[in-house]
This record gives C-alpha cells, sequence and structure tokens, in this order.
C-alpha cells in the first residue's frame, strides 16, 4: 500500500492523494447519505494526462478506479464499495475552459467544470448552454455526459448527449483517446462518443468535451397551470405544441399532492391558485422577445381555458414571479426530504401513454399496498416522471423500506410492459443495477458486457455499476 501511495503522488503530488478518512469523508458518501464506502485512497489528478498514468498504474495491478465528478448523483454510481481497495478519481481539479467558439457555437471544456461556470461563460459570450439541472452549481460537466443527464430544458434542446460534439477520453489501459472535433457532420466509422456518454465511467473516464451553444434566449414567459387530471395535462401539452411550436421550452407536470408538500415543508412558498387543483403543468416559453412570447403564452392559454383543457392559469408578470412559480416545481425533492424516507423510481414511458401507466399503476400499488401516498412529477413534456412513493399514516419507516424491492418490482415491471426505461435521467449506478440485470434485453446486456471487456479488459472501471 505504501509503494502505491508514494507512487500515485509521483503522479499528481503528495497533497492530492487523500488516504485520512476524514479528507476522504466528502469522496466516499454519496450526497444523498444513501451510499457509503472506502476507498485506499482518493486520487486528484490536475490534467487528462495525469489522468492517463493512474489509469495506467491501475490497469497494471488491477485496481479498482471509481471516477468522481461533483459527487452530485442519486444512484450511487460514483461511490466506492466498502472493501477499501479502490481508489476514487475526482476530476475537481480539471476545470479549465479550453476555447470558446461564438462563430462555430461551440465551447471547449474539462471535465471537471461545474455546470454553472460553463452557463456563465456561454452568457459573457452572447450565447447560451441550455443543460439545466437543480444542482448546477456543483454538478460537472464530466458527471453529466457519464449519466447523460436530462433536466428541465430536453423538451426543446435534448439531453446532454446532444450537446457533446466531441469528447477526450482516457481508456482503461491509459491511452488517451481524442475526439474533442468541433463538428457537426463526421461519417468516418463508428460514433465512438456516444459509447462514452451515458456509460457512468464504467468503459472510460471523460476528461473534456467540445459542446455546443445555442444563440441566447430574448426572453422568456412562464405559466403555471390548474389541470383535472393527467389526460388534461397531457391534452394541454399537444394544445401548446400546436399553438407556439419551438417557443416551448419546458412542459413540466406534478400532482395536487407534490404542492401540498412544497407548501408544507418549503420556506417562502405560496399557492397561485385559489383553489387546490388535482394536477398542474409548469410552462415555459423562450425564443422571441418577453413580449411577444407572453402575448402567446396568453392566447394560448384563454383557449385551453374556454375549451376546458385548463381549469386555472396564472402568468407571470415578472423574472420574480416566474422564479416563485418555479420554485414550487423545484421544492419537491427538498419537501420530500423532510417529509420522510420516499422511493424514487425515475422513469421513461412514451408520452401518450402517460396516463394509461399511472393509472395502471396506482391501480396495482393501491391493492397491494394500501395507504400509501404518491409523489409524481417530472418533465411531461419528455416523458420522463419521478415516480415516488411515501409511506401510509401510521406506517413505520422500517416497515415501508422494507416494501421497496416489490414495489419497485410493480412499477418496473410495468415500465417494461410500456417500452419505457427505468432510468430516464439519473443513470442505473448501483441503485437499478440488479433491475437493469433482470429486465434489459439479453441480446443488449450481451452486447454491452461485449463492450466493456474490450474497453476495460481487467473489469477497473467502475467496478459494481451499471453492469
Amino acid at each position: 500500500m505504501a509503494d502505491l501511495i508514494e507512487t500515485l503522488a509521483g503522479i499528481v503530488g503528495a497533497r492530492h492523494v487523500l488516504i485520512a478518512p476524514g479528507d476522504q469523508e466528502a469522496y466516499t458518501t454519496d450526497w444523498l447519505k444513501t451510499w457509503s464506502g472506502r476507498a485506499a485512497a482518493v486520487v486528484r489528478p490536475a490534467n487528462a494526462a495525469e489522468v492517463a498514468a493512474v489509469l495506467r498504474l491501475c490497469h497494471e495491478r488491477r485496481i479498482p478506479v471509481v471516477p468522481q465528478g461533483g459527487n452530485t448523483g442519486m444512484s450511487g454510481g460514483a461511490t466506492p464499495d466498502a472493501s477499501g481497495g479502490a481508489i476514487v478519481l475526482s476530476l475537481a481539479r480539471l476545470t479549465a475552459i479550453r476555447a470558446i467558439d461564438p462563430v462555430g457555437d461551440t465551447i471547449t471544456v474539462e471535465a471537471g467544470c461545474v455546470l454553472a461556470r460553463v452557463k456563465d461563460a456561454a452568457r459573457e459570450a452572447g450565447r447560451f448552454f441550455p443543460l439545466s439541472l437543480g444542482a448546477e452549481g456543483s454538478c460537472t460537466i464530466g458527471g453529466n455526459l457519464a449519466t447523460n443527464a436530462g433536466g428541465i430544458n430536453v423538451l426543446r434542446y435534448g439531453t446532454t448527449r446532444e450537446h457533446a460534439l466531441g469528447l477526450e477520453v482516457a481508456l482503461a489501459d491509459g491511452r488517451i483517446w481524442d475526439g474533442l472535433a468541433a463538428l457537426r457532420k463526421d461519417n468516418a466509422g463508428y460514433a465512438l462518443r456516444d459509447l462514452f456518454i451515458g456509460s457512468e465511467g464504467t468503459l472510460g473516464i471523460i476528461t473534456a468535451a467540445v459542446l455546443k451553444l445555442q444563440p441566447a434566449p430574448l426572453g422568456q414567459a412562464t405559466a403555471m397551470v390548474a389541470l383535472a387530471d393527467i389526460d388534461a395535462a397531457l391534452r394541454l401539452f399537444a394544445h401548446a405544441k400546436a399553438c407556439v411550436g419551438h417557443s416551448l421550452t419546458a412542459f413540466e407536470f406534478m400532482t395536487g399532492e407534490c404542492l401540498d408538500l412544497v407548501l408544507r415543508h418549503v420556506p417562502k412558498t405560496t399557492t397561485p391558485f385559489a383553489a387546490r387543483p388535482c394536477a398542474i403543468a409548469l410552462i415555459e416559453l423562450s425564443g422571441a422577445s418577453e413580449s411577444e412570447l407572453g402575448t402567446m403564452l396568453e392566447a394560448m392559454l384563454a383557449e385551453a381555458v374556454s375549451e376546458g383543457l385548463a381549469r386555472d392559469a396564472v402568468i407571470a408578470q415578472s423574472g420574480e414571479q416566474a422564479k416563485a412559480l418555479w420554485h414550487l416545481r423545484e421544492g419537491i425533492s427538498e419537501a420530500q426530504v423532510k417529509n420522510g424516507k420516499t422511493i424514487k423510481h425515475d422513469i421513461a414511458v412514451p408520452i401518450g401513454a402517460i396516463a394509461a401507466f399511472m393509472r395502471e399503476a396506482k391501480g396495482a400499488i393501491e391493492t397491494r399496498f394500501p395507504g400509501l401516498a404518491f409523489v409524481v412529477f417530472g418533465h411531461l413534456g419528455d416523458g420522463n416522471l419521478h415516480y415516488n412513493l411515501q409511506r401510509a399514516p401510521g406506517m413505520s419507516e422500517a416497515d415501508f423500506l422494507r416494501v421497496t424491492e416489490p414495489l419497485n418490482a410493480i412499477v418496473h415491471n410495468l415500465v417494461a410492459a410500456y417500452r419505457g426505461s427505468i432510468s430516464a435521467e439519473h443513470g442505473i449506478g448501483q441503485l437499478r443495477r440488479d433491475e437493469l440485470a433482470r429486465l434489459k434485453a439479453p441480446v443488449a446486456l450481451d452486447m454491452m458486457r461485449g463492450i466493456k471487456a474490450l474497453l476495460d479488459p481487467h473489469g477497473i472501471l467502475n467496478p459494481g455499476k451499471l453492469l
């Protein structure tokens, strides 16, 4: 062990090899405090060459490596196991913004660059980087790419995969693949970039990326809409697309129960409605001037109310009012934590099937486990639901957690029946690894394992995650 620590220190510097438990704690426990492990060392390289040198050493000595960005994941994908045999490789020092090309609309950044800083740099160049996440002040681009993060703007701009043009990747054996091409078209062979996006650090470690930028939107318009049910939400979504087209940036959904939780547990929140709705949509338009967008949004919602698609609607009249509406949606996760343990599902189903899925899932769960609280919200415009459950009144926390496995089976089996995904944007990690093995098509699993064996023959990269 002493030899390993000395060799690592020779690569990255002694002060960037952390071995004391107190120094390691922030790296060996996930931010949800759900997964915790031990590490032989936490190593903090400063550049791609140092990342590659660490991997070369670990490849030769068969030492497991757990890559880590901002450690904001929700699936245990960046946490070591309890053996203490792995090293955690933190990319937090790879923070350079290497280049911005406002003509080609690209920005080249290192993997440890925090998302908010990338957005700020784009803004300073008169451009817009559309990835938008609740953790953007601490999550990193490398982690966003490794998990193919989603967020609130997927409806218009796509997931992180759609924002990436090229990657630089340190491979398991210490080689560096330089794929940092800022090309919109490249048909010269396999799309190697896409192997690493969403691979959760199991195939290689992303050290830098060329990202697409967008024109800076001139304005935004935001509204919150009271609805009768999920069917009304889907009809309103179709109506909004028909009326405003590509100006529709976000279409979020939440149940009335979600609003109740936020109002109860999140400070400085108030309901915009006179009566408590059964379902709620949060709509955002962007692109044109604020006055033009406001006119479009008002006309679309007036027609929706007159046709019975919506029961009530509140349009933000200022940036502060828009933030207050978004705070009601973004406060759901905080409210769940304060309300108690939650059994979470990050799922995607075809948009047209969402209402049928929700009815069938609720019926199956209530039949077997009556009284549970349903906390359902998400990005309706791209089919991603956070289908969460909290314990019934009078039910102990221990009894509730004991039904995690059968609840997961009910939800995930239905997702599979609807040809959906059990992981829409948070990754597989440790949380859904066994469910992936149970539900993924055998041919797909065989192909995934074959790719893993080719790129990481000794299985050192993020073992126990994804596969």
